[in-house]
């Protein structure tokens, strides 16, 4: 972290914008990377998951990803728009398709690459659970948790000598597929603590302004909770936050997502 600080300190010395703030949660977090070389290698390392997986079409499951999906895309798209921000969003070319795997997941690869595993349509339970799920993780992609990442380990690895350079084809190749894995698990990029509350956050306001019920994401939580098997590691230890403060930060944003979900012709 110590080095991430100093090399921020150096890039604004020479005037360099590297500092981004999430627009609906008010993090800022350095994202030095190209964001559309991003996109590009993530939109075909999506292709070759795709390819060598069993995309599910047509089911109820299927058309509920897609359509839960683009109408969080488009309340994202209109809320940016209000606030002067939709150029942030030009780069994406968003994709949403649910694969055959038991797995309990779901990601989004930076420029909009979705993807829904079968395994966790049953946690999702319906339309509201799964835009639990969307919400956060169209977030990560939002918020450019994949660049800052990124942005991260080329730090890392070539501190001081990306000052005033520019990274060879190999070492950025060296560096992505550092960061997202090529093989099944390519869009589950590792995350910290703090950017997958902030996914939280964002995700239960996006879901909101969609017109998604934000309260059932505490239950869809529990419900994720409660399928999990194994000992879970210490929060200090998971990327991920421990359930019972997610739930609570969860409670501590819902007023400000109901207040959406109202405008959106939500009941409360």
């Amino acid at each position: 972290m110590k080095i991430v600080k100093i090399s921020s300190l150096l890039l604004a010395g020479l005037g360099i914008t590297a500092c981004v703030t999430n627009p609906v949660t008010g993090r800022s977090s350095l994202q030095i990377a190209n964001n559309s070389e991003i996109a590009t290698a993530a939109a075909t390392e999506y292709r070759t998951t795709l390819s060598s997986a069993k995309v599910v079409t047509g089911t109820a499951d299927a058309n509920r990803v897609k359509n839960v999906g683009a109408k969080i895309k488009n309340a994202a798209y209109a809320y940016y728009k209000s606030i002067g921000r939709e150029s942030a969003l030009s780069g994406y070319n968003w994709e949403f398709n649910l694969i055959q795997d038991k797995q309990l997941n779901a990601w989004c690869m930076p420029g909009g690459k979705v993807a829904f595993y079968t395994g966790i349509m049953p946690i999702c339970k319906d339309d509201n659970g799964v835009a639990v799920v969307m919400g956060h993780e169209v977030s990560h992609a939002l918020a450019g948790h994949g660049n800052e990442r990124i942005s991260q380990a080329m730090i890392a690895q070539y501190g001081g000598s990306l000052i005033g350079g520019s990274m060879s084809n190999s070492q950025w190749a060296g560096i992505f597929e550092k960061v997202y894995p090529v093989g099944a698990q390519v869009g589950l990029l590792a995350y910290g603590r703090k950017q997958e509350s902030e996914a939280d956050e964002m995700g239960l306001q996006l879901m909101a302004m969609a017109g998604y019920d934000p309260r059932s994401a505490t239950s869809f939580w529990q419900r994720m909770e409660a399928s999990s098997t194994g000992t879970r590691q210490p929060e200090f230890l998971s990327t991920h936050p421990n359930p019972q403060n997610r739930i609570a930060d969860l409670n501590a944003d819902m007023p400000k997502a109901l207040e959406y979900y109202k405008a959106a012709g939500g009941k409360l």
